[in-house]
């Protein structure tokens, strides 16, 4: 009886040691076959996909200088601060320059030429302030066929009306900023334009990969 019992007791330990056993082995186990499963990032590949976020960021780098101001700026330059909305018709304006398959240059232009017209302002009638029945970002005027002044005061369309004016003129592309403007507003100063070409120029390089 002493002997079977002993017998059965060293069973029992054994048994006991291999379940403490595989109870410590089976994380460990289970911990190595884990890649296997969720496939974790290594460093190194964390490090190459930090890599390639930082290449895609590049690609929308801000467009050349000298496709933004082609012949420099000219005279003095002029800047205003803008509110969110003067910002945000900047990006009209730019979205609806792309929208027309032109490129940097002429958004300049129109970004500009708003800037002399209404500060990047979508002006309503002004009652005796107003310049005749002029509206919107570029001051165009019912009365001279530009369009309703529903029409007018919403940016796609204004800028999309001033964008085909400016296609009419031979050359525009290479004109300084001035002269483009111009021939399609037909100012009383028709030098005015010139002193918005770099800040346009800046608000274009950062809206054109944002809009």
């Amino acid at each position: 009886m002493e002997q079977t019992s002993i017998i059965r007791k060293s069973a029992l330990g054994l048994a006991g040691l291999a379940f403490v056993g595989g109870a410590v082995a089976g994380p460990a186990v289970a911990a190595q076959a884990a890649p296997e499963q969720g496939q974790p990032v290594s460093v190194a590949q964390a490090v190459a996909n930090s890599v390639k976020g930082d290449k895609d960021q590049g690609s929308k780098a801000k467009p050349d200088r000298h496709k933004l101001v082609p012949r420099g700026v000219q005279g003095e330059q002029s800047s205003i601060r803008l509110s969110g909305e003067q910002s945000d018709n900047v990006k009209a304006i730019v979205k609806a320059t792309k929208k027309a398959g032109l490129d940097e240059r002429a958004a300049v232009i129109a970004v500009g030429t708003s800037l002399q017209e209404s500060k990047l302002e979508n002006l309503g009638h002004l009652g005796d302030a107003n310049d005749h029945d002029s509206l919107g970002l570029f001051q165009q005027r019912p009365s001279s066929g530009w369009g309703s002044p529903d029409q007018i005061t919403d940016p796609e369309y204004s800028t999309t009306a001033f964008l085909k004016g400016l296609k009419q003129v031979d050359g525009w592309h290479e004109m300084p900023l001035t002269d483009a403007a111009q021939k399609v507003q037909v100012s009383a100063y028709p030098d005015a334009y010139a002193k918005w070409e770099n800040q346009a120029a800046d608000l274009v390089a950062s809206a054109w990969t944002n809009s």
